[in-house]
């Protein structure tokens, strides 16, 4: 099976900071949410990049811009420039993927995961965090924060009466818990492969392996890093996380733990699979090879019966004549001799067990 290389890397001797997009986001216009909310209010409503310029960080409540699309490098860069982002960050969001991470920078942080979503491909999600300010980048449209932003638009919970740094923590909880549904679909997947592994094991059950061991470590990859990032993001002495959100940042950290176990458990799973496979496919060779020694195993005696018989000799000038060649009945009897032996043989296999 070919894979597909992806090439996202920037060119050798590229200078730190710059802002391109790889030939895979022209596929993914670009798209800006706003959500402005507090305890009382709140606004939604979509935000054209020439108005970037004229935003601010509100005095009170949570200013949030959701951006999916990175096929606008202009975009990325007028935010990072109103908002003072440091240009390594800016430059993480571009060059994908990226290791799932936590950045300190001087006022903000960036908090970098992959999103895994069945059976969509992985993407990166990028969260800026500041004072009153989360900006999130993503890659294409379509991801897992549906549910924070309904919890924002009918002020569910305590999200609205919360900071910024509890929407950042929803926002990465979201992206977690996406992890939990994709396990499940490919847990199952294993679990069917190896009832088919089992009843037929073609070349086609084993590609459908390879590739379930492939998605598994995709799920690896995304998860193990992220893991890594929420205990830094839980243990990180900023400002800008107060006391109070650590114990949700705590929970969310346990998730990945237990993401972890699955994404192990399954991927031992699977790699039975290969040598289940391995297994069936010899198992069933022998079979195929047994059915052929017992059928030329009884054809042997079978060969030597009709061979002594096909011999070219003159039995009226020899003196060891063959008195059953001039017998009326002799043909007849010689196949019952024949008939007689192969039934014996198979009686005698079946009372071994041999088949």
């Amino acid at each position: 099976m070919a894979r597909k290389r992806r090439k996202r890397w920037h060119p050798p001797g590229t200078p730190p900071g710059t802002l391109s997009s790889h030939p895979e986001a022209d596929k993914a216009p670009v798209r800006i949410a706003l959500f402005r909310y507090d305890a009382d209010n709140f606004e939604e409503r979509a935000l054209p990049p020439d108005e970037i310029a004229s935003l601010s960080v509100p005095e009170s409540g949570v200013l949030w811009l959701d951006i999916s699309g990175l096929s606008d490098p202009g975009v990325v860069r007028a935010v990072g420039e109103q908002f003072h982002f440091h240009p390594l960050g800016l430059e993480d969001v571009l060059n994908v993927p990226q290791r799932s991470k936590v950045e300190r920078f001087e006022g903000h942080l960036l908090i970098v995961l992959r999103e895994v979503r069945h059976p969509e491909p992985p993407e990166q999600v990028s969260l800026f965090l500041g004072d009153r300010l989360v900006v999130s980048f993503q890659e294409r449209p379509g991801d897992s924060f549906d549910p924070v932003r309904e919890r924002l638009r009918q002020a569910k919970g305590q999200i609205r009466a919360q900071g910024a740094d509890f929407l950042a923590y929803a926002l990465c909880d979201a992206v977690i818990d996406a992890f939990f549904p994709t396990l499940e679909k490919l847990g199952d997947a294993v679990e069917e492969l190896e009832e088919k592994v089992i009843a037929s094991p073609s070349p086609e059950r084993f590609h459908e392996i390879r590739r379930a061991k492939q998605r598994l470590l995709e799920v690896r990859r995304a998860v193990w890093p992220a893991r890594d990032a929420m205990n830094e993001l839980l243990r990180e002495e900023s400002p800008l996380i107060r006391p109070e959100t650590r114990p949700y940042l705590r929970d969310c950290y346990d998730h990945t733990v237990q993401l972890m176990d699955m994404v192990e458990t399954f991927r031992e799973f699977a790699a039975g699979l290969v040598d289940e496979y391995m297994s069936s496919v010899s198992n069933r060779m022998n079979e195929i090879m047994k059915v052929l020694t017992v059928m030329a195993t009884i054809f042997i005696p079978l060969t030597f019966i009709a061979g002594v018989y096909g011999m070219n000799f003159d039995t009226k000038a020899s003196p060891y004549n063959m008195p059953e060649l001039g017998w009326r009945y002799g043909y007849p009897a010689v196949l019952l001799v024949m008939a007689a032996a192969a039934g014996g043989m198979l009686a005698y296999f079946h009372r071994k067990k041999w088949f």
